[in-house]
């Protein structure tokens, strides 16, 4: 059974090393464990601290291209190395590296498939109130979207197995954390989270430049990820609305008609229309997109099946 801890890194020196560290030597029922950094177009000695420490592998790209690129491409490596189970941390050593056990605890018991590390959000000291109500938000609409009991959505913190890691795929260019449970989710994986600690800050987040542009960022997010997988029920409620104030002005109209007859209302009657018809239009869009959604789901497991044939078999070669 190998396991290998990933950590995607943009100009990381500083605290690559401290996080480095607390990573465990060796977890029981674990025979290998190897550590992966994914250098996500570092400007400073990241690469060279990383291959100093003894770091197994190395993903490099020339130029940024962001979080959910860089998780991606992690996982992409650990499954080409022969990784059994992945666990994704932060470079910055935000998580304790300890808790990796609890982490992968069920994958190892055949519990889950996709494991989320549960921070302390209302005892961390360096998260402003603002930002903790925010978490819980995020993650209340995330349990929604995916039908999952996650209590931090956010939590970058997480084990995955082979099988399951086969299966994500990534959309969006901002973050992998929400989209990945809204996947797990509506993919019925067998999905759960464990209570782990977190250290002490060592630098500021650079996932977001401010509060608005994490809340923005992120319910687009979640947002995109529910239409992907359930586009004719968010299609259906966005078109409801027009189409139901449209019925209600149309009724009205009758009423009018009957009682007082329909003059000085035809513009009553016009808009009733049109509303009607922008519902209904809507409803047809979210019918196309149920199609495509199907689709998406067929390229999905085509996918899934091209990367076993060809990460299986390399690791069927390496034995």
């Amino acid at each position: 059974m190998k396991l290998i801890i990933q950590i995607p890194c943009y100009n990381e020196a500083e605290t690559l090393e401290i996080a480095l560290n607390d990573l465990p030597k060796s977890i029981e029922g674990i025979d290998t464990i190897e550590y992966l950094i994914i250098n996500d177009g570092s400007q400073d000695a990241t690469v060279e601290v990383a291959k100093k420490w003894g770091v197994n592998h190395v993903v490099s790209f020339p130029k940024n291209k962001g979080l959910a690129r860089g998780f991606m491409a992690g996982l992409d490596a650990c499954l080409e190395a022969g990784a059994d189970i992945i666990v994704n941390t932060d470079a910055d050593n935000q998580y304790c590296g300890e808790d990796i056990e609890k982490l992968i605890r069920p994958i190892l018991e055949g519990k889950a498939e996709f494991v989320i590390g549960e921070r302390p959000i209302d005892d961390t000291e360096h998260f402003s109130p603002l930002k903790k109500k925010l978490q819980h938000f995020g993650s209340f609409v995330v349990r929604v979207a995916s039908k999952t009991d996650i209590p931090d959505a956010p939590s970058g913190f997480r084990a995955i197995s082979r099988d399951a890691a086969m299966h994500l795929n990534v959309i969006n260019e901002y973050t992998y954390t929400l989209e990945t449970i809204v996947q797990a989710g509506r993919n019925r994986m067998a999905i759960t989270s464990v209570p782990i600690r977190t250290n002490p800050e060592l630098r500021k987040s650079r996932l977001f430049k401010s509060m608005g542009a994490y809340i923005k960022r992120s319910m687009l997010t979640i947002l995109r990820a529910f239409m992907m997988y359930k586009p004719l029920l968010c299609f259906t409620i966005v078109g409801a609305i027009p189409f139901l104030i449209g019925l209600g002005i149309g009724i009205r109209f009758l009423c009018l008609y009957f009682t007082v007859g329909g003059q000085g209302h035809v513009q009553s009657l016009i808009l009733a229309c049109t509303l009607m018809i922008m519902g209904f239009m809507t409803f047809v869009i979210g019918l196309q997109a149920d199609v495509i959604a199907s689709n998406r789901r067929i390229l999905e497991d085509v996918q899934y099946h091209l990367r076993k044939l060809s990460y299986d078999r390399d690791k069927n070669d390496d034995k």
